[in-house]
C-alpha cells in the first residue's frame, strides 16, 4: 500500500495485520481521487473509519487543508499514526479516537464546514452506513455541508446503498472489483455534479 500522488507520492504506508482493517486498495483510491482532483486543494476533509489513514493521508498529500481522522480501534489508531509520523506529516490534522461518532458530533457543536466527507466502515455493518449518511443528510448537522460538498460511501459491490437520505441524493456509483464507491451530494446540486 502506498500514496498514489501528491506530495507523499509513492511513499509506502502500513496496515495492522491481520483481517479486521480492510484497507480502500490503491487502485481504488486512485479512482476515487481522480474524481474528487478539483475539490481536494485546501478542502476540509474527513476520512470516517479511517482503518490505516490512507484515505486521509492521500487527501493531505493531494493539498486538503485539513483531515480529520475517525477510528477506534487501537490498531488501526497506532497505523494511522505510524504513517503520519513515518511521512513526517505534523500538522493539518485531527485523529478522534472515540469513533465516528464522537467526531461528528464535535464537528457539529463547532459547525466546522466539511468539504469532502468518506466513510468506509466494516462493510457488514448496515447501520454504520445508515446512521452516518443520516447525520450528514438530515437536521442541524446537513448545515456542515457547503453547497458542493460530496459524501462518498465505500462499500461492497455487492450491496445497493439507498438513492436518497434526508437532503443527500445519490449521484453516482462506482464499482471495481469487489468495491464500490457511492458519490451524495446536496439534493439541490444537479445529478452531473461529480
Amino acid at each position: 500500500m502506498r500514496v498514489i500522488a501528491g506530495t507523499y507520492r509513492s511513499r509506502q504506508l502500513t496496515a495492522p495485520r491481520g483481517a479486521r482493517t480492510r484497507p480502500t486498495s490503491d487502485r481504488l483510491r486512485e479512482t476515487l481521487f481522480n474524481v474528487l482532483a478539483p475539490r481536494i486543494s485546501g478542502a476540509h476533509f474527513t476520512d470516517l473509519y479511517a482503518g490505516t489513514g490512507a484515505v486521509g493521508i492521500e487527501a493531505l498529500s493531494r493539498g486538503a487543508e485539513h483531515v480529520y481522522f475517525a477510528e477506534r480501534a487501537a490498531p488501526a489508531l497506532a497505523a494511522i499514526r505510524a504513517n503520519l509520523t513515518a511521512l513526517r506529516i505534523d500538522s493539518g490534522y485531527t485523529i478522534e479516537p472515540r469513533g465516528t461518532a464522537a467526531l461528528l458530533n464535535q464537528l457539529a457543536k463547532s459547525a466546522t464546514p466539511l468539504d469532502v466527507i468518506f466513510l468506509d466502515p466494516p462493510w457488514e455493518a448496515e447501520a454504520e452506513y445508515t446512521a452516518t449518511l443520516h447525520f450528514f443528510g438530515s437536521g442541524p448537522a446537513a448545515s456542515l455541508l457547503p453547497c458542493n460538498a460530496v459524501v462518498i460511501a465505500e462499500h461492497s459491490s455487492r450491496t445497493t446503498l439507498p438513492t436518497r437520505f434526508g437532503q443527500l441524493t445519490q449521484t453516482r456509483t462506482l464499482t471495481q472489483g469487489d468495491a464500490a464507491l457511492t458519490f451524495y451530494g446536496l439534493a439541490a446540486l444537479p445529478t452531473d455534479a461529480f
